[in-house]
C-alpha cells in the first residue's frame, strides 16, 4: 500500500528519496511527497498522481538536505490531492511525519488537540500525529514520539524528523511494515527493502510495539517504553536486476514469463523422486507433530485464497486431513474451533497483509501451531510463524500476483505430499507426484511459447463488458484466479463459478455477448464439464476452453480453444492458469491501461 523511504547522511537526499519512491510504485498510490531538513528548517514537496508530478513540484522548486523522508499514499481519509499527500506537520511546522496504517480513534483525538488550539490543514488520519507529536515534544524527538503514541489506536509505520531536533530519523511500527536499512555514515528507513536495495542489502525488521533512532553513524532500536531490543541484522539475498522490467513492457508480464524458473526455485531441494516425497525443514515440525493434527485451516486473502481453496481439495483427497479454507478478514472476527491438535496455515506473498496476520495471531492464540506459506524472506508472517515454506518466486512487482500464485500452490503440494506421505500414500503414488512436478517447469515453458496465440485470442475481446468462468473440482479456483485476474487489470466485470452451479443462476446472462472460459483439462469431472459447455453454446454464448488433448465431444460447440500439457489432476491448475493470466494481460494492454498499477489497488494491503 503506502511507501516510506527515509535517509539520513552525508548526502543530498532529495533525489534518493525520490528514486526511492520511484521503486515503490509498484505497491499502489495516488499521492507523493517529500520533506527534508534543508539546513534552516523543514521544507516539505508534495504533489497529487504520480512520482512524475512530485518531480515536476521539486524541479520548479528546488529543495537539499542531508536528512528527509518520503511517502506514497493510497487514500483512505480523505481524497487524493496535494493536501492530503503526506508528509504532514504540525502547527509550527517543525515535525513531519509520513505514516502507513489507519489511526483508529483520530475522530477524538482530532476533537482533542482542536480544543487546545491546534488547526488541521488536511482529511486526513495521520496529521493527528504531528500534532499529537507537538503537544508532547520538550527537546527530545523520540520521547515525544512514544507519548503521542501513547494515545493512539490503530496501525502505523511511521517516520518522523523535527528541525528542533535534527540530524537523526525517528521510526516506529505496529502492524505495517518498516525496516532500517544500514550504510557507511548513513541509514535508511523503508517500508519495503526495495526501496532501498540500490544503496544496502544490510537490513534490520522491526516488529510491533518497536521505535528506532537513526543518526548518520548509529541507529538504536527500543520499545515503546525506551527499553533496547537486540535486533538481527539481516543480509537480502536478491539483485536489484530482479525488480526491473528487464526489456517487458511490463512486471505482469516478465513475471508471467518467469514462472518456469519461479516454480523450479520453489521445489528446488525440496522433491525427493526416489522416495516419494518432499524435504520442508522449515516446517519446524516433527513427524509426530504432523501426524497429530486432525484439523486445518488454511487463511488468506485475493489470490492467495485461490491456491488455499486448491490445497484444501489436495490435502483432503491425498492426506484425508479435515481442512478449511477462511477469508482472512472473517476468521479473525468469529469464534473459530481451534483446537491444539489444529495447524492453521497462513498464506501470503508478502508476508505483511494485514487480515492474513491478524488471523495467524488469533489462531495461534488459540493453541494451533502455524505456518506461513510467504515469499517475502524477514517479513512478519515469517517471523511470527511456528515455521514455514518460503516460496523463493523471487520479487513480484506486478499488482496482480502471478507467479506468486503458482509457487504457492506447488508449495501447497510439497506439503500434501509430506503430509500423504505419513499417512495414506504409499512410495509409488508418492513417486508420482514428485515426477509430475519435476516436469512442470517445461509444461509452462511449452505454454509460454505459444503466447502469441492467446494474444490473438484476447484480441478478439478487448471490448467485453462481462466475463464468465468455469471450472469443476481442483479447476474451480483456477475459474476465480482467472476472473480475479481479468477484473484487476481490464476493469471488466468478471465471475468465476463452478461450471455446475451455472445452471443455478448464472446461465441467465448467457447469450451472443457473454464471452465464457471453460477451465476443462482431461481430469476426473471432465465429462461433466462438456455437458456445462453444451449448455452454454445453445444459448449462444461465445466459448472458450482450456483443455489438455483433441476432444470430438468438444467439436463444434467452441470458439476458442488454448491447449495445455497433461499432468496429475492436482497439478492441472498451475497449467491452467497460466492462459488465464496472459488472457487478461493482453486484454488490459490492449485496452491501453496500466497492467501494474490497476486502479485503486495496492501490492501489500497492510491496512484492515
Amino acid at each position: 500500500m503506502c511507501g516510506i523511504v527515509g535517509y539520513v547522511g552525508p548526502k543530498n537526499a532529495t533525489s534518493l528519496l525520490v528514486d526511492g519512491l520511484k521503486r515503490l510504485e509498484y505497491r499502489g498510490y495516488d499521492s507523493a511527497g517529500v520533506s527534508l531538513m534543508n539546513g534552516a528548517g523543514v521544507e516539505t514537496r508534495k504533489a497529487k498522481g504520480k512520482i512524475a508530478m512530485l518531480e515536476k513540484a521539486i524541479g520548479a522548486h528546488p529543495i537539499k538536505g542531508n536528512v528527509g523522508i518520503a511517502h506514497t499514499r493510497w487514500a483512505t481519509h480523505g481524497p487524493p490531492n496535494e493536501c492530503n499527500a503526506h508528509p504532514h506537520h504540525d502547527c509550527t511546522g517543525t515535525i513531519s511525519v509520513v505514516h502507513n496504517g489507519i489511526i483508529e480513534n483520530y475522530s477524538p483525538l482530532r476533537d482533542m488537540l482542536k480544543k487546545t488550539g491546534h488547526t488541521f490543514v488536511s482529511d486526513t488520519d495521520t496529521e493527528v500525529l504531528a500534532h499529537l507529536i507537538e503537544a508532547a515534544f520538550d527537546g527530545n524527538l523520540e520521547e515525544a514520539v512514544v507519548d503521542a503514541l501513547a494515545l493512539v489506536e490503530g496501525t502505523y509505520g511511521i517516520a518522523v524528523i523535527s528541525s528542533r531536533d535534527p540530524e537523526k530519523i525517528v521510526a516506529a511500527r505496529k502492524g505495517s511494515p518498516l525496516l532500517i536499512g544500514l550504510g557507511e555514515g548513513e541509514n535508511y528507513v523503508a517500508s519495503d527493502v526495495a526501496a532501498i536495495l540500490q544503496h544496502t542489502r544490510h537490513v534490520v525488521y522491526l516488529d510491533d510495539g518497536e521505535m528506532a533512532v537513526l543518526t548518520r553513524d548509529a541507529y538504536r532500536v527500543t520499545d515503546l517504553n525506551a527499553q533496547t531490543v537486540k535486533k538481527r541484522v539481516s543480509r537480502i539475498d536478491w539483485d536489484l536486476e530482479q525488480i526491473e522490467k528487464g526489456g517487458f513492457a511490463h512486471f505482469m508480464l516478465k513475471e508471467i514469463m518467469e514462472q518456469p524458473q519461479s516454480i523450479e526455485n520453489t521445489m528446488r531441494g525440496r522433491s525427493v523422486d526416489e522416495d516419494g516425497f518432499s524435504k520442508l525443514g522449515g516446517l519446524n515440525l516433527s513427524k509426530d507433530e504432523l501426524q497429530h493434527f486432525d484439523h486445518i485451516i488454511i487463511t488468506a486473502c485475493g489470490t492467495s485464497w485461490h491456491s488455499a481453496l486448491i490445497g484444501k481439495m489436495m490435502i483432503e483427497e491425498h492426506a484425508r486431513i479435515r481442512c478449511e479454507v477462511e477469508y482472512a478478514s472473517e476468521f479473525r472476527y468469529r469464534n473459530p474451533i481451534v483446537t491444539d491438535r489444529t495447524l492453521c496455515i497462513a498464506i501470503s506473498q508478502s508476508g505483511e497483509t494485514a487480515d492474513t496476520l491478524a488471523a495467524m495471531r488469533e489462531a495461534k492464540r488459540r493453541g494451533a501451531k502455524t505456518l506461513g506459506l510467504v515469499n517475502v524472506v524477514g517479513s512478519t508472517i515469517a517471523r511470527e510463524d511456528d515455521g514455514g515454506i518460503y516460496l523463493h518466486a523471487g520479487p513480484e512487482i506486478g499488482v496482480a500476483s502471478t507467479k506468486a500464485f503458482t509457487s504457492q500452490v506447488v508449495a501447497l503440494t510439497l506439503l500434501t505430499l509430506k503430509l500423504a506421505r505419513l499417512r495414506t500414500m504409499s512410495v509409488v503414488q508418492g513417486r508420482d507426484v514428485t515426477q509430475a512436478l519435476e516436469r512442470l517447469p517445461q509444461q509452462v515453458q511449452s505454454i509460454l511459447d505459444r503466447a502469441a496465440e492467446i494474444e490473438q485470442i484476447a484480441e478478439a475481446f478487448v471490448e467485453a463488458k462481462n466475463f464468465l468462468y468455469l471450472g469443476r473440482g481442483y479447476n474451480f479456483p483456477v475459474a476465480l484466479e482467472g476472473a480475479l485476474k481479468l477484473k484487476e487489470i481490464s476493469y471488466i466485470h468478471a465471475e468465476g463459478y463452478p461450471a455446475a452451479e451455472m445452471k443455478h443462476g448464472p446461465i441467465a446472462l448467457i447469450d451472443e455477448n457473454m464471452p465464457v472460459v471453460f477451465i476443462a483439462p482431461h481430469d476426473s469431472v471432465f465429462d461433466k464439464v462438456v455437458s456445462n459447455v453444451q449448455e452454454v453454446k445453445a444459448r449462444g454464448g461465445r466459448v472458450i476452453v482450456i483443455t489438455s488433448r483433441d476432444e470430438p465431444s468438444l467439436e463444434g460447440k467452441i470458439d476458442y480453444e488454448i491447449r495445455i500439457p497433461e499432468t496429475i489432476d492436482m497439478l492441472n491448475p498451475i497449467l491452467a492458469v497460466i492462459p488465464l493470466q496472459l488472457l487478461a494481460y493482453y486484454i488490459a494492454a490492449k485496452r491501453g491501461l496500466n497492467v501494474d498499477q490497476p486502479r485503486n489497488l495496492a501490492k501489500s494491503v497492510t491496512v484492515e
